[in-house]
């Protein structure tokens, strides 16, 4: 299902801005309007099913935390396998690591150890609500490919075109936004 330019409107009028959230100047694009919305989340939802159900994946990895509720509503709808990608300290198991660079530091995200044990050539699609500067999603797709699988695509329901995130992580993986904000 390609989405039309109404569908698009509709998916971009149901997310709400909260202006300087965190912090003065940022404009926080706030899906929790979209999830409520049960039109809209069905839009979006039923375009990524069928966007992907050709890609004969064997999981989706979804990252912390927003991530998971796009990532494993998807792997239901396709009848496949979900994995979370976590911030350190937080999977109960045996993990792989890897940091990536912040405006003001380094952060973390892990993986289990053993998430696609026992598939063969497992095909992974990465999933997020939004891809800005893309350390995050680079760091996952990373760790994707660290545990034996591989990361066909990244996807994101929103991308902040005016950053380079989109750009640095196609140096790694195929990328797809459904909404692009300039």
């Amino acid at each position: 299902m390609t989405l039309t330019m109404q569908d698009k409107a509709f998916l971009i009028g149901s997310i709400r801005d909260i202006h300087d959230f965190p912090k003065p100047g940022i404009i926080f694009k706030d899906i929790t309007t979209l999830l409520s919305n049960k039109d809209a989340y069905a839009v979006l939802m039923r375009h990524l099913s069928e966007r992907y159900a050709s890609y004969n994946l064997t999981h989706i990895a979804g990252i912390d935390a927003r991530g998971f509720i796009f990532g494993a509503a998807l792997a239901q709808m396709l009848g496949i396998g979900f994995v979370p990608i976590r911030k350190t300290g937080k999977l109960p198991y045996t993990t792989v690591s890897e940091k990536y660079s912040l405006e003001y530091g380094v952060d973390e995200v892990e993986i289990h150890i053993d998430a696609f044990a026992g598939v063969d050539a497992p095909k992974v699609l990465l999933i997020d609500d939004l891809i800005a500067t893309g350390g995050t999603a680079y760091a996952a797709a990373n760790l994707i490919n660290k545990v034996g699988a591989e990361c066909v695509e990244a996807c994101f329901i929103m991308g902040l075109d005016f950053l380079s995130g989109q750009s640095k992580l196609r140096e790694l993986v195929e990328v797809y936004t459904v909404i692009g904000v300039d």
